[in-house]
């Protein structure tokens, strides 16, 4: 299938996803953007070099910042950040990535794509909003990253606690991407079986509240001896992309608009598990949870909703954030 896939940001994360769209052979094209012209082009070229270990060839092109030139995408991936702002935590990004998001959106609109955006930049769920208000998109055609990777932890977490594979593992977390994010202990299982099953069938006994912490904090300890975060935050993406442009309705955990059919919580953007196909989020499913998951729910969304707030410009364009 011919696929067109730009990328926004050509730095760790743009760089990995690009590798991983051509290492899958996902794409007939991709399209590279950067400020950086230098880095860009150099991108590009290592791209290139690479091409004849990828499964097929594919046309790769740096366009810098010629933004309009990604109308014609299938898929436009937003990975423009700024690492060092992040070290502490996700929000240290808030203003300079929804400034950033604000010299290329509606750029992207107005030259006419109308494909799917996914956003990985941070404070994930912020970011996300902003382009959607931005360019008035279908909310479901803007996804944020938002908890695929933190999901991905905690499956992380859960399968060296136990010493099973982590494929056996099937863990959520939902909400912020970022320290209000809460795992869905009620979901938790391994093949079929609940955490009890396990815990006395293996005679261990799971630390939640510790491997709950793991998850979130997990890219931090990435962080601190790397600064950065790649071959994760990539893989999860192309997970996301790879269901859009094959239609494949893959169900997982994505920073989507929330209308008000998930507890109440409406105006923002939250991971929640949702159906991704060709047309972006095609479904959320709200879980059932239990009475402390809902109240951490809140507590998510309402962190989120407070950042929303500290950006004016976007706050302006929101008629409401409730939370």
């Amino acid at each position: 299938m011919a696929a067109r896939v730009g990328i926004i940001g050509a730095s760790h994360v743009g760089a990995h996803v690009a590798d991983a769209l051509l290492r899958q052979g996902l794409v007939s094209e991709l399209l590279l953007c950067d400020k950086d012209v230098a880095l860009c082009r150099a991108q590009v070229n290592d791209l290139l070099d690479a091409m004849a270990f990828y499964p097929h060839a594919a046309r790769v092109v740096g366009v810098d910042a010629r933004y309009e030139e990604l109308a014609g995408c299938d898929v436009v991936v937003n990975a423009a950040g700024h690492v060092a702002a992040a070290a502490e935590s996700r929000d240290g990004e808030l203003h300079v990535t929804t400034d950033e998001v604000r010299t290329f959106a509606r750029r992207v609109a107005d030259a006419g794509f109308g494909g799917v955006w996914v956003s990985v930049s941070n404070p994930n769920d912020v970011v996300a909003l902003a382009i959607q208000r931005l360019t008035g998109t279908e909310p479901g055609r803007v996804i944020g990253s938002g908890t695929t990777l933190d999901s991905a932890r905690f499956r992380h977490a859960l399968s060296s606690a136990t010493r099973l594979d982590p494929h056996s593992v099937s863990a959520l977390m939902l909400g912020e991407h970022g320290l209000g994010e809460f795992a869905l202990w009620s979901h938790v299982s391994f093949g079929s079986l609940a955490p009890a099953e396990v815990e006395r069938a293996l005679g261990l006994e799971l630390d939640r509240d510790a491997l709950e912490e793991e998850a979130r904090r997990g890219g931090y300890v990435t962080m601190s001896g790397k600064r950065c975060t790649e071959y994760s935050i990539a893989s999860g993406t192309v997970e996301v992309v790879r269901a859009v442009l094959n239609d494949t309705k893959l169900l997982t955990p994505v920073s989507t608009y929330m209308d008000g059919s998930a507890y109440g919580v409406s105006g923002i953007y939250e991971s929640l598990p949702c159906v991704i196909g060709a047309g972006g989020v095609e479904r959320v499913v709200v879980p059932e949870m239990s009475e402390a998951e809902v109240a951490k729910w809140h507590e998510s969304s309402r962190r989120i909703a407070d950042n929303v707030r500290q950006v004016a410009w976007l706050a302006a364009l929101c008629e409401k954030i409730e939370a």
